[in-house]
């Protein structure tokens, strides 16, 4: 794995009410939704079905050691594609999503 991108939604929204300010009155909670962008490096022999990904765990380890780990529990692939570079590198992006995160 080559990066890491995590997108948090809150689910929540601006409740928009008719009053004479003329303003917003307040917001809705809804469900926190948390997507991951995934970048694989493809191997020269054999290649993952990353479409099919269903229940696994991301782990992702702090770059110092007082920090804790991110791991990110059950995600499952929403959409994998094929990206080349002009260094002869190939990769794969996929987006995943999570059901839960805990730091560890």
């Amino acid at each position: 794995m080559t990066d890491l991108k995590e997108d948090v939604t809150t689910g929540r929204k601006l409740v928009k009410t008719m009053n004479k300010t003329g303003r917003a009155k307040g917001f809705s909670r809804g469900i926190e939704e948390i997507q991951l962008t995934v970048t694989v490096v493809i191997p020269e022999s054999g290649d993952l079905n990353w479409g099919g990904i269903e229940g696994a765990k991301i782990t992702q380890y702090p770059l110092n050691s007082s920090g804790k780990r991110v791991s990110y529990l059950d995600c499952f692939s929403t959409q994998a594609g094929a990206q080349y570079t002009v260094d002869n590198e190939a990769k794969r992006d996929i987006t995943m999503n999570a059901l839960r995160r805990v730091e560890e």
